[in-house]
């Protein structure tokens, strides 16, 4: 169950076409779940809610993720892979139709916990998907223009605003074309996807990966909590040394275009000395970033710094996904990315209030402090694992 995908896929010929369809289906789908976070803030704003309002309704839909995830390989198995990607694109779709026909910012409270609730599935498997299509020595190449097309997806998101802005229903046209595109292209190439409910493997679920991968678990909340907490207290942080409001919005560009440049370059280097040592590698990088935030905050070297840390903080979870699809195939794969999209809720809900307490506490050096401390706890499991037992 746990050997090595590439041992198993060795004879297998690329399918380019089905990967590229997922990978377009799942950039499409990225953009119109990027919409919709600064599109419902500002709506809601508007509605005079309070900004603890706001920030509880947009933990709905990590809890949904959070709550769905150990139902993704059961559902699998019930009404296979394709139909259930396709299902859950269209549950997208009716709901951004339900948001925009509502207008009320208490019910989307609900609406925004389905969101979470269908779009996980869709997570889960086009990271299987790429994983499983992808040519074993390929395929830290392939997961980085994955996840680098997923963050250009989230961050064309957000700008489509400048150009329909929030007023009426075309902004939520745009997110409800995004889900209705992602279906369609999963559709087009759901024959040459594999349906994993038919492959007979087993895997004893979210515990077994506890148990058998505790590393790679570690690695993707570490990321989450590392990513969700800098990009929600980076304006915070900033503000502290008297930056302009300009100022802060381009700090989270920064972030933003590392996740998109650097997950390539990461893919391949993984190729060549291995994903388990990029984690390390990517972790102690992002710790030693965060430590400089401070001496270079002010100076022109935080944006090179800042595009450097949005990078290898996201490529903490990349490589993670590499090593999880060199490791295991078929439904144990499927259980593992499941495993992984509950551990990246769990560090979108657990790092930002940990960070922003400290802040509170201590002052801005907070962020960074929570930072390095998260990146060192992974590296410290690391090495153990790696002298004492089998790495993950």
């Amino acid at each position: 169950m746990n050997e090595p995908v590439a041992e198993a896929e060795a004879g297998a010929s690329p399918r380019w076409g089905a990967l590229a369809g997922v990978t377009a289906a799942l950039a499409v789908f990225g953009a119109a779940q990027g919409l919709s976070y600064p599109l419902f803030t500002i709506l809601m704003q508007r509605q005079g809610m309070s900004p603890a309002l706001i920030g509880i309704s947009a933990a709905m839909m990590p809890l949904g993720l959070i709550l769905s995830a150990s139902l993704v390989p059961s559902a699998v198995r019930l009404f296979g892979a394709r139909n259930l990607a396709v299902g859950c694109a269209i549950a997208g779709a009716l709901c951004f139709i339900a948001i925009g026909a509502l207008q009320n910012g208490f019910a989307w409270f609900a609406i925004r916990f389905l969101i979470g609730f269908v779009i996980n599935p869709l997570y889960v498997l086009g990271e299987v998907w790429a994983l499983a299509l992808a040519p074993p020595a390929q395929r830290g190449r392939v997961m980085g223009v994955f996840n680098s097309l997923m963050g250009a997806g989230y961050a064309v998101g957000p700008l489509t605003l400048t150009f329909v802005g929030t007023d009426g229903w075309p902004p939520f046209l745009i997110g409800i074309a995004g889900f209705a595109c992602c279906a369609v292209i999963l559709g087009l190439v759901s024959s040459s996807l594999t349906g994993f409910e038919k492959d007979g493997e087993v895997s004893g679920g979210f515990f077994f990966f506890v148990r058998t991968a505790p590393a790679l678990l570690t690695a993707v909340l570490v990321s989450a909590a590392v990513q969700q907490s800098t990009y929600s207290l980076m304006p915070v942080f900033g503000s502290s040394f008297g930056l302009a409001a300009a100022t802060l919005a381009a700090l989270i560009t920064a972030l933003s275009m590392g996740n998109i440049v650097l997950q390539i370059p990461l893919g391949l280097a993984a190729e060549k000395v291995g994903a388990r040592f990029m984690i390390i590698f990517c972790a102690v990088a992002t710790g030693t970033c965060a430590l400089l935030l401070g001496p270079l905050i002010l100076t022109p070297f935080i944006w090179p710094l800042l595009v450097v840390m949005g990078g290898v903080g996201y490529g903490v979870y990349t490589m993670a996904l590499v090593e999880l699809g060199n490791r295991f195939r078929g439904s144990a794969l499927v259980a593992g990315n499941a495993a992984f999209a509950l551990l990246w809720g769990v560090g979108g809900i657990v790092g930002p209030p940990s960070a922003g307490a400290l802040m509170q506490a201590i002052g801005p050096s907070g962020l960074p402090i929570v930072i390095a401390g998260l990146t060192g706890l992974l590296v410290a499991l690391a090495l153990y694992r790696s002298t004492h037992r089998r790495w993950a």
